[in-house]
């Protein structure tokens, strides 16, 4: 099940990033997922979700955005190694 969201955007946001209403809206919810994935706020999983992308689409877009798919320390990687040892 989903829910709609309605926004109000000034004409000029469209013109800015050459694109449809359509495509805007794609790109908002990329970008809203790619900064809540960022931030800790979201899995992969769900990240892609909200994204309307596969988890490897995901994973490919992080890139385009600078973000690492690996969003764990170098000391809750090592833990987790050292755990399933």
């Amino acid at each position: 099940m989903s829910k709609r969201l309605v926004m109000d955007l000034p004409e000029g946001a469209f013109s800015v990033f050459r694109s449809t209403p359509d495509e805007l809206a794609r790109e908002l919810r990329l970008t809203a997922a790619v900064k809540w994935y960022e931030l800790g706020k979201l899995s992969q999983e769900k990240a892609a979700e909200i994204a309307g992308l596969s988890r490897y689409d995901f994973i490919q877009s992080l890139s385009r955005f600078e973000v690492s798919p690996i969003q764990e320390s170098a000391e809750e990687l090592a833990g987790g190694l050292a755990r399933e040892q």
